[in-house]
């Protein structure tokens, strides 16, 4: 399996991601306007990436080195979730039913419509890898606009930690592409191919108080 980093870069957004559209400011101020619609959307989608990880163990049961990463992401994915739903209940809010996530079932789709992938596995892995991506930007973006803006600091510091979590994810994902394919030089090619996919499906979504 190809070696994974075990630290973060410095930021900004994009920098150590496989990205090459960063998210405009436009976002921070519509996600920022609706701190409560974002973070219940944000928890759902903590869950769902917990869900999607333990999901690849029951469909791809044959790739045993999956096991251990993804156990170790549902469970960060699962105490991120419980957090968010702790921030939530002390704004006064509910969770309430989980938001579609148009980004997602978009990025799905294309992925699955593009012929020159690198089969089920890689293709769900490096799925799996851009929206852990895109989180750590958006993450970063949140972090920064809030310390800048001088609004709830305690918060910002929240997105921060979960910034580097997301970073590390992604790496993981690539990681675990690598060893499925043993060859990384055609991971890397799919990622490059992908990212201007994955900025297209960014421009054309609504902006909104949500993750993605």
């Amino acid at each position: 399996m190809g070696s994974e980093p075990t630290t973060a870069p410095p930021w900004p957004s994009l920098e150590g991601l496989p990205l090459v559209r960063p998210t405009s400011e436009a976002w921070a101020d519509a996600a920022l306007g609706d701190l409560d619609a974002l973070l219940v959307d944000h928890a759902w989608c903590e869950y769902k990436a917990a869900t999607a990880g333990l999901g690849l163990l029951a469909r791809f049961p044959g790739e045993p080195h999956l096991i251990r990463p993804m156990l170790t992401l549902a469970r960060e994915e699962m105490d991120h979730f419980q957090e968010c739903v702790e921030r939530i209940e002390r704004r006064g809010g509910r969770l309430g039913a989980p938001p579609a996530d148009r980004y997602v079932q978009t990025l799905r789709g294309r992925f699955a419509a593009e012929g020159k992938g690198l089969g089920a596995l890689g293709d769900t892995l490096l799925i799996n890898a851009f929206v852990e991506a895109r989180s750590c930007e958006r993450f970063r973006l949140l972090a920064e606009s809030l310390e800048r803006r001088g609004r709830d600091e305690e918060l910002g510091e929240f997105y921060r930690r979960l910034a580097d979590s997301e970073w590390r994810h992604w790496t993981t994902f690539r990681a675990l592409a690598v060893g499925a394919l043993d060859d990384p030089e055609r991971v890397d090619r799919r990622i490059a191919e992908c990212a201007g996919m994955e900025a297209e499906i960014v421009a054309e979504l609504p902006l909104g108080p949500r993750m993605h």
